[in-house]
């Protein structure tokens, strides 16, 4: 590498401000496809772990270890359990999904739910009981005490939904194996800076780093504000 850092960061700035449409069109991959995967991913998670927390059933126990044993996994085991699952040969090849943004969502799902389930049931957990007997004995519906948990606990939850998102969003492994890194239909910001770093393009992988710097800073920041906004209300 013959160019000093500076003039690195310089052709980086350059790509971005420049609006460079190979740089914005990676980002707009990637950010489709987590925030689809978020989206889709959200509630179900949250209900079940309001009833992980607030339940008891046959198998809690189990579900909650299995759970927090999923988040430890690799991405790149997930992505092969999903590669293998829309390969032709797969339970799910019929749909043809493999090297699609489709089964790169189904993928950041598989990422994504533990995290937020886990999160979540620890969120509920901490909450105060009386305020979903409470709302169901006013006679709120099942559906509106959870809402009504829910704005008890929102910078948790915010969290929880925050730590989902970056670890969707900056995963490589599950995207590389699933969605193939194929230019303009697949390619996220993880996968380039991976792909750009080792054809030399420094530049172009500083871009994309800085969107995941610059993306890092404002959500916690934000989340910075609002835990400083909900301290004083538990004192």
């Amino acid at each position: 590498m013959n160019e000093g850092w500076l003039a690195l960061l310089q052709q980086a700035l350059g790509l971005l401000f420049s609006l460079d449409p190979d740089v914005w069109s990676i980002v707009s991959v990637s950010f489709s496809v987590s925030f689809a995967a978020l989206g889709i991913t959200l509630l179900p998670s949250m209900i079940l772990g309001f009833m992980l927390a607030f339940g008891r059933f046959p198998g809690r126990w189990f579900v909650t270890n299995l759970i927090q044993t999923l988040q430890s996994i690799p991405t790149v085991v997930i992505g092969l359990l999903v590669y293998l699952m829309l390969t032709r040969m797969g339970p799910l090849g019929d749909l043809r999904w493999l090297f699609t943004q489709k089964g790169m969502i189904l993928g950041q799902m598989m990422i994504c739910a533990p995290v937020l389930v886990a999160m979540s049931q620890a969120a509920f957990t901490s909450v105060d009981r009386r305020a979903w007997e409470t709302s169901r004995t006013l006679g709120a519906s099942w559906f509106r005490g959870i809402l009504t948990v829910c704005r008890e606990l929102k910078v948790p939850l915010l969290m929880a939904i925050v730590a989902g998102f970056s670890r969707i969003l900056t995963e490589v492994g599950c995207s590389m194996m699933v969605g193939g890194n194929i230019a303009d239909v697949t390619r996220n910001i993880p996968t380039a800076i991976a792909l750009e770093t080792s054809k030399g393009d420094f530049a172009q992988a500083i871009a994309l780093g800085l969107v995941l710097l610059i993306l890092s800073l404002v959500l916690n920041f934000t989340l910075g504000a609002l835990r400083g906004k909900a301290e004083p209300r538990s004192h």
